[in-house]
């Protein structure tokens, strides 16, 4: 793991994090041994729009029970699972941080999904798969911390069958205006690395992808966090994001709407082939 790689997983380390989402399902009036693949929705999807976004995004791809999908930086398991349970679909999962790989594993146990779904500790940039191995692959909010764009759609594009569909949705730079840290992807500018949708068509055109769809999503973010902001006005709920993120999260998600008020970032979607 590089060094870079190295300091992003730390970014995202959390040896506590099962033991706090478990606490948030009994506080919520789940049990662990009674657990449904909704139940963990508010925790397990810690990206703009969180599962409305996911279940935008999968709808895009048109899968079906047949494929064997891979989610890249799947952090918890969320769109694995929710690909799994409205898709039928085999899914692999696979991030950089080990401690979301084992809560990962132990969610899909709970929620009886683990016959679908598996995960992995691994780089995105040397995945240990076969050429041609997945019929599709969603990214959620993951590149902003890969300084080596050129190298992960490669790599992306090596493990895809030829026509498999790409599900692209991160945060991008639309301004060279200075952000606002810290984020939930960084801390720092250290381990930030935001490309342009522009950048972007020639990073998937030269790794061999054909872009059919880009959506600036903007307007949905701004909605998102303005009904969260009205959802916490008489505290935090017992699973969000805050579960995941730890006390800093009120700052960092503040710093990304101001960030993306500013017209610094938006959350930018993008559908492509392998050609």
């Amino acid at each position: 793991m590089s060094t870079i790689e190295s300091t992003v997983a730390q970014h995202y380390g959390d040896a506590d994090l099962l033991a706090r989402i478990l606490a948030g399902l009994k506080e919520a009036g789940v049990e662990p041994d009674h657990v449904q693949p909704d139940d963990l929705a508010p925790v397990e999807e810690f990206h703009i729009g969180g599962r409305k976004a996911t279940a935008y995004a999968v709808d895009k791809m048109s899968l079906n029970k047949n494929q064997h999908i891979l989610d890249i930086g799947c952090g918890i398991g969320g769109a694995a699972r929710y690909i799994a349970t409205h898709s039928g679909c085999q899914v692999t999962g696979i991030d950089l941080t080990t401690e979301y790989i084992s809560t990962a594993r132990k969610l899909t146990i709970l929620t009886g999904l683990d016959d679908k779904v598996s995960f992995e500790v691994t780089s995105a940039l040397a995945m240990p798969f076969d050429n041609e191995t997945f019929d599709a692959a969603i990214t959620i909010h993951v590149a902003m911390n890969i300084s080596r764009r050129a190298a992960l759609y490669r790599e992306i594009a090596r493990v895809m069958k030829p026509g498999a569909t790409l599900c692209i949705f991160d945060v991008m730079k639309k301004s060279d205006k200075a952000l606002a840290f810290p984020v939930p992807w960084a801390q720092s500018q250290e381990t930030s690395h935001l490309t342009t949708p522009d950048e972007m068509r020639m990073l998937l055109a030269d790794a061999g992808f054909e872009i059919r769809e880009i959506e600036d999503r903007t307007d949905f973010a701004l909605n998102f966090f303005k009904e969260n902001m009205a959802a916490a006005k008489d505290g935090p709920p017992p699973l969000g994001i805050h579960t995941v993120m730890g006390e800093s999260a009120p700052e960092r998600l503040k710093n990304v709407l101001s960030n993306i008020e500013k017209g610094c970032i938006a959350p930018v979607q993008m559908i492509a082939s392998r050609t």
